[in-house]
């Protein structure tokens, strides 16, 4: 086969190749909505039907070539079909369909193109041309039928377009725009090639070619649904490639030699086909995922704004609630020191007692209101710090002797293993370095049922560092909440066995107080469910 001699055959494969490839980009494109399904029908009935037209004008069989006339009208009716149906659900999402539509229109329709598979509509070849063709076929009665549905879905199609190309406003306004354009084309190549040629001046070579006449109301179409979808560069590059490939494997079919050649092309272009919507299908779900993902992500992010908004509107209202708690709470405090120091007379054992409960009560509670204002200091970032070079050894001692009457109460052992003949230099704040090592300490001391707590100070002369460490033989830390343990109101599964009063912040507020320090670090080792602890804090050393 020469191709000159075949452009027609070129032509045609082209245009189905285009036409399958758009219905799958704009079914894939969403596949839930019911104008990309219709579309894709419409698609689909388009090449079958063009490929019957075309081989009807090919065929020498004049038995083969009345069936396919048959065939092609059958389609017909179909083809009008889906087209009043685009008609109607463009470029809706969702679509429901009166009970007219479905028990009236399509039963009709479905009645219709039987017949023309019928005697009724063409009874037999009444001339056959030179080349073996059909010349001149005699009609039946039920051709009326045929003529009457085709026009009234073709013509009941264009007037809801235009219907709804007047009321339409904005996107929409667009979109029909562009299927009034294809179906503009459509309508002019039609009529010219297939009505005026013919019937004036004699030429009908051109009607096998009706699948081109066809694909700019596909094409416009197609890009009316897609315009505002995001059409993705992806999605572009796939379709055209599949395109590409369509067209070399079909001119491979054309260069043909021999039934077997022709048949094995012929199988490879339709496998290409097949495989050219399995990878649009692929590349679609791809561009879909990744625009899910991204929109989420812009939600998250929208989301992640506004918790800060409410974390920062939270943090404003702890810290002013807790300030309007505390200077109440230290009035209670101060008063109740003073009753028990006699300040104001002598008072009953028993009253002594209840006040003495109200003055502890009142302390826990101070240290509550300070752990929460400090929290809010910290999120806020108004906690402020003064660092200067201290010697922390020494500071360390003080708090363990502070701490030492708290130790004996809980009859456990105190260790302080510290140099006092070294000097342990760091630039740190005093108070908060200090409200670390009391926090450390006495946590050790609420976990702790038997046995010692080691605290111990060590430096590192070459790294220039400061290492120190609070040991316990307590309820240690189990594996899985080791990584947690400084997060804020994380306490210990089952730690109210052993401390009821521990609020979950006192580690948290200490982590963020020691990596404010310059090296700071602040991190915990244990061995397990009642193994014991060992918190450590590293500073950087003051040369």
């Amino acid at each position: 086969m020469g191709i000159l001699s075949n452009l027609d055959l070129l032509s045609v494969g082209m245009t189905i190749a285009g036409i399958g490839i758009l219905g799958f980009v704009v079914y894939f494109n969403n596949t839930k909505s019911i104008t990309n399904k219709t579309f894709l029908l419409f698609a689909l009935i388009t090449i079958v039907w063009s490929v019957a037209n075309y081989a009807y004008y090919q065929v020498e069989s004049v038995t083969l070539a009345f069936w396919l006339i048959r065939f092609v009208i059958f389609l017909g009716v179909w083809h009008a079909f889906s087209f009043f149906q685009l008609a109607r659900v463009f470029p809706k999402s969702e679509f429901k369909f009166s009970d007219n539509y479905k028990w009236i229109l399509l039963p009709i329709v479905a009645i219709t193109s039987i017949i023309n598979l019928t005697p009724l509509v063409f009874k037999r070849a009444v001339e056959v041309s030179p080349s073996g063709g059909i010349a001149e076929i005699e009609n039946g009665l039920a051709i009326v039928l045929f003529g009457t549905v085709i026009m009234a879905l073709i013509i009941s199609g264009v007037v809801v377009l235009i219907r709804k190309s007047i009321k339409a406003t904005g996107v929409e306004k667009s979109q029909f725009g562009f299927v009034a354009l294809g179906t503009f084309f459509t309508f002019v190549l039609i009529v010219t090639f297939n009505f005026i040629l013919p019937s004036f001046f004699d030429n009908s070579k051109f009607i096998p070619l009706s699948a081109l006449f066809i694909f700019p109301f596909v094409l416009f179409t197609s890009y009316a649904i897609l315009k505002h979808k995001l059409f993705d560069i992806k999605v572009v590059a796939t379709a055209t490639l599949a395109f590409v490939l369509s067209i070399v494997t079909f001119l491979e079919v054309i260069f043909s030699k021999g039934f077997d050649q022709i048949m094995f092309r012929s199988s490879v272009f339709i496998l290409v086909l097949v495989f050219s919507i399995f990878l649009l299908k692929s590349v679609r779900k791809e561009v879909t995922q990744r625009q899910q993902i991204e929109e989420l992500a812009k939600r998250l992010e929208k989301a992640n704004v506004r918790l800060k908004e409410l974390d920062k509107l939270k943090s404003e209202f702890v810290s002013f609630a807790t300030h309007q708690i505390r200077a109440p709470l230290t009035a209670i405090k101060g008063y109740t020191s003073l009753i028990l120091e006699g300040s104001y007379g002598d008072i009953g054992e028993k009253a002594k007692e209840a006040v003495d409960k109200v003055y502890k009560a009142s302390q826990s509670l101070v240290l509550v209101v300070e752990d929460y204002l400090n929290i809010s200091r910290i999120e806020m970032g108004r906690m402020k710090y003064n660092f200067v070079v201290t010697d922390f050894g020494k500071l360390i001692r003080e708090v363990a002797k502070e701490l030492e009457p708290n130790v004996k109460k809980a009859r456990l052992e105190l260790s302080v293993n510290i140099d006092e003949g070294k000097e342990y230099k760091a630039k740190i704040d005093e108070g908060k370095m200090r409200q670390v090592i009391v926090n450390l300490i006495d946590n050790a001391i609420k976990y702790t049922r038997e046995g010692e707590i080691i605290v111990s100070l060590s430096k590192d002369e070459k790294k220039g560092k400061l290492l120190a460490t609070i040991s316990d033989t307590g309820v240690g830390v189990k594996k899985e909440v080791m990584p947690i343990l400084f997060d804020k109101f994380i306490r210990g599964k089952k730690a109210n066995e052993v401390n009821i009063h521990g609020t979950g912040l006192g580690l948290y507020i200490a982590k963020q107080m020691a990596e404010a320090h310059e090296g700071g670090k602040l991190w915990v080792e244990s061995k397990g469910k009642g193994k014991g602890s060992t918190f450590f804090v590293e500073l950087d050393a003051e040369k």
